[in-house]
């Protein structure tokens, strides 16, 4: 039985339609991703699945609790960490954790946690001298402070440099392995493709697409694009014909671009390796979440 089950949710502010009509289920133990573009409808749904929005249809079930008639009993099931979310600048990593755990009766260690995001050496460092990473992972450790069933992390990594983010994901990654569901909102397809199990592609306040990152990719029909030089002039015909080639172009100065299903680097590279072309300056795109995105829902996964 899953953990969380949305069936036809559905909400507006005013004569906005914020969400139209979302269904989606999360199995125990996965991470699942909620990906879109800014304003799909990504945070209402999860606000409304913590209990924090009342939908205006649809139903709601979260290990085995209506956020609606069971809010208390959710609390202690659900951490949460909101996009927008911040503490007093004077408050300490050890202060802030503390007050949290003591919301919940203390029901996990907060010195341990504070170890486990990795906030060990800050933990009497004041909240306002944090890094926006250092911050992040202790966004983490107060959703992780009641010892919750589920987590949900909504973009948690914006705004992070490159090298915190990939800090953060690692600390995503630990959490799931703890045996603890995570409900990551992003609008970042990297992100998504990385860390997810599965993914919802929300747009226009809908369910686009439901898969796993590959699936979603082959459900795309999303292709490889690969770039070189031969060592002696190839005709088109000779690559055009192949298996999973869709187009072949070569342009003034021979290079070659072909563009074709997953995969199809090896049959070009083999083509022409049987009749003694070699091949250099080798430059291979693959197909990414991001192009997926675009195909499905006709719109930029990043645009505002």
């Amino acid at each position: 039985m899953p953990i969380i089950e949305v069936t036809h949710l559905a909400k507006r502010y005013g004569e906005h339609v914020a969400v139209r009509d979302v269904s989606f289920s999360v199995a125990e133990g996965e991470i699942f991703g909620i990906v879109g573009r800014n304003g799909a409808g990504k945070t209402t749904t999860v606000e409304c699945v913590a209990g924090l929005r009342q939908p205006d249809s649809g139903t709601i079930i979260v290990d085995g609790l209506d956020p609606r008639e069971d809010r208390a009993e959710l609390t202690r099931r659900l951490g949460v960490q909101l996009q927008s979310s911040a503490l007093p600048d004077r408050i300490t990593v050890r202060e802030a954790v503390h007050m949290f755990a003591s919301f919940h009766g203390h029901r996990v260690s907060a010195d341990a946690l504070i170890e486990q995001v990795g906030l060990g050496e800050k933990r009497d460092a004041r909240y306002g001298r944090l890094s926006g990473g250092q911050k992040q992972r202790l966004s983490i450790a107060l959703a992780l402070v009641g010892a919750p069933r589920v987590a949900i992390l909504d973009e948690l990594t914006t705004g992070l440099d490159p090298q915190a983010r990939r800090d953060t994901w690692e600390l995503i990654e630990h959490i799931r392995d703890q045996g603890i569901t995570v409900v990551l909102v992003t609008h970042f397809m990297e992100e998504a493709e990385r860390l997810c199990d599965r993914v919802a592609l929300i747009h226009g306040g809908v369910v686009a697409a439901l898969d796993t990152p590959a699936g979603l990719i082959r459900r795309a029909g999303v292709g490889e694009r690969v770039t070189f030089t031969p060592s002696a002039p190839v005709a088109r015909d000779v690559l055009a014909g192949l298996d999973g080639v869709r187009e072949v172009v070569v342009d003034r100065r021979g290079r070659v671009v072909v563009t074709g299903d997953v995969d199809v680097t090896g049959t070009v590279v083999a083509e022409l390796a049987g009749v003694g072309v070699r091949v250099t300056d080798l430059r291979v795109e693959r197909p990414t979440l991001d192009a997926a995105f675009l195909a499905l829902t006709g719109a930029p996964a990043e645009a505002a």
